[in-house]
């Protein structure tokens, strides 16, 4: 049977919530430890798909927005903010023409999606919108398809299988992992004024049902769960198939890698 042939909540913030891997504590304890915010500030979370760190870090800022070009992403962060009773401004936008002040932020974060934007202009308009002292942080994970395993392997096939069946692959650029390489986006932000402060990295366990890789795959911006449509059931039955052979009681277990690169304003 399908996961989620019986969830009619498909795409609402309370499914997100589930699926979506989020930063795990010491990270985020270790990134605040760095950055040391004044409680008074302005956080912008960009590109921030579901929220997930803007949900972690609102509580040390005065105000939070959330910024991403998706509408359904910036309806789930509407969602559950309403549901925590938080007022975080969720804003439709991509993140290079997002109307903001000069040195209006103190902390601006990018969770796993620096890739897919103009680098160089976010760089530089994220230098003029935070006010001196103030950081970028990068942070991303490993995911459960990024892997070398088998499993890891076959996950990936399935994804590669159905970007092409769904006509997916326009949602990332083609070549940004070689972009990555010949100028690191370490680089980018230097390039921009920024000072490098340092980087985080953490390893946490992480045991994955079906359920889960599916979900997460439902939640990425590659494979978002509306592509899918009514064809959810086939991609679910697909996943459950090639990963069978790799299941031990029902799951995966994976070393999920964690990281993330501080820069700061002069």
């Amino acid at each position: 049977m399908p996961f989620f042939a019986e969830d009619l909540y498909r795409g609402t913030a309370e499914f997100y919530d589930r699926y979506r891997l989020g930063y795990p504590p010491v990270l985020i304890e270790d990134l605040l430890g760095r950055v040391q915010p004044s409680g008074r500030g302005r956080l912008l979370d960009l590109a921030c798909g579901t929220g997930q760190l803007a949900f972690a870090l609102h509580a040390w800022f005065d105000q939070t927005w959330a910024v991403d070009q998706e509408p359904d992403m910036v309806r789930l962060v509407d969602a559950k903010a309403t549901r925590a009773g938080l007022d975080i401004r969720s804003i439709i936008s991509a993140a290079q023409e997002l109307s903001a002040e000069p040195a209006s932020f103190e902390l601006i974060t990018i969770g796993s999606a620096f890739h897919r934007l103009p680098r160089d202009v976010v760089a530089r308009r994220a230098f003029e919108w935070l006010r001196p002292a103030g950081h970028v942080a990068l942070c991303w994970s490993s995911s459960p398809w990024s892997g070398q395993d088998e499993w890891q392997q076959a996950i990936a096939a399935v994804l590669d299988r159905w970007r092409h069946t769904l006509d997916a692959y326009d949602r990332i650029p083609s070549d940004w992992d070689h972009v990555r390489q010949l100028k690191p986006d370490l680089a980018v932000l230097i390039g921009a004024g920024f000072e490098p402060v340092g980087r985080g990295e953490f390893q946490v366990e992480h045991r994955w049902t079906v359920a889960d890789v599916a979900g997460l795959a439902y939640s990425t911006s590659f494979l978002s769960a509306p592509l899918f449509g009514d064809r959810a059931p086939e991609f679910e039955a697909d996943l459950a198939a090639s990963l069978g052979p790799y299941l031990h009681d029902g799951g995966l277990v994976q070393q999920v890698s964690y990281a993330y690169d501080l820069v700061r304003r002069p």
